[in-house]
C-alpha cells in the first residue's frame, strides 16, 4: 500500500480526531483554560465514556465535538472533514448530519406527539413529509416505542420520553451518538433500562459518546476517558465492561 493509500484508510478508520484542542474563556479581566492540548481519536463503532468531576472539561468537550462550540486553538476533524475552522452555518449542517444529541432533560416538544419530536432533525435537513414519517417511525419502533407514537411527553414516563429524545437522536443515521449524563433525571431501574439501551445500539454498529460523572454508567462502555483541569489524564480500554 502506498504511504498516501495508507493515510487515506487511516483517515477513513477515524471518525473524531482531536489535536492539541484548546478551549479558553474570557473571565473576569483574566482567562480560564476549559480544555487543554486535548489529543483524542475515536473510531467507528466504539463505546466510550468522558468521565471527569466538575469543572474537569467534560462539557466543554462534549459542546465543541458536538459542533455546539469551537475551539480556540488546535485541529478538529470530523469525518474526515475539519470542522475547527468552519463557520457557524457550516457546523450547523455537520451537527445536523453527522451528531445525534442525548440530554438529560430530554428537550422535547410538550405539544408535539412523539413521531413528531422524532421529526424534527428531518425538518431541518429538508425531508419530504412521507420519508419523514417513515424513518421517523423506524427510530421509534428501533427504541421499543412503536405503540406510542402518537403520545405527547407529558402522557409518556421518564425512561420512554428519554426513549423518544434518543429515537430523534438516531433518525438521522448520524456518524456518533452523543449523550449528556443520559440516565440523570431517571431512577435507576428506568437508567439500567436506557443504559442496556445504549448497549444494544453498540451491538448494532453504532458509535456512542457518553458524558457521566456515574462510574456504574461508565462501566458499560468499552472506553473510559478521563479528564482533570482540561487534560486527559487517563484513557484506558476497558477489561469487563457490562
Amino acid at each position: 500500500m502506498s504511504q498516501t493509500s495508507a493515510t487515506a484508510a487511516t483517515e477513513i478508520e477515524t471518525i473524531i480526531r482531536l489535536e492539541a484542542l484548546q478551549r479558553r474563556y474570557a473571565m473576569g479581566g483574566g482567562c480560564i483554560d476549559a480544555l487543554r492540548r486535548v489529543d483524542l481519536e475515536v473510531r467507528p463503532n466504539e463505546y466510550l465514556a468522558i468521565m471527569g468531576q466538575s469543572g474537569s472539561g467534560k462539557s466543554t468537550l462534549m459542546n465543541i465535538i458536538g459542533c455546539l462550540d469551537r475551539p480556540t486553538a488546535g485541529e478538529y476533524w470530523l469525518s474526515n472533514e475539519r470542522v475547527s475552522t468552519m463557520t457557524d452555518r457550516e457546523l450547523a449542517r455537520v451537527r445536523n448530519r453527522e451528531i445525534g444529541f442525548v440530554f438529560q432533560t430530554f428537550n422535547l416538544l410538550p405539544r408535539m406527539t412523539a413521531l413528531a419530536n422524532v421529526e424534527v432533525p428531518l425538518i431541518y435537513s429538508g425531508v419530504k413529509r412521507k420519508v419523514r414519517d417513515e424513518r421517523a417511525a423506524a427510530a421509534l419502533e428501533t427504541v421499543g416505542l412503536a405503540d406510542r407514537m402518537r403520545h405527547r411527553p407529558s402522557e409518556m414516563s421518564g425512561g420512554q420520553r428519554q426513549r423518544v429524545a434518543i429515537a430523534r437522536a438516531l433518525v438521522t443515521n448520524p456518524s456518533i451518538l452523543l449523550a449528556d449524563e443520559p440516565t440523570g433525571n431517571l431512577d435507576s431501574r428506568t437508567g439500567d433500562e436506557i443504559m442496556n439501551l445504549f448497549d444494544e445500539l453498540h451491538s448494532k454498529g453504532n458509535t456512542l459518546m457518553i458524558v457521566t460523572h456515574e462510574q456504574s454508567v461508565a462501566d458499560h462502555a468499552k472506553r473510559i476517558v478521563w479528564l482533570s483541569d482540561g487534560d486527559i489524564v487517563s484513557d484506558t480500554i476497558s477489561s469487563n465492561p457490562l
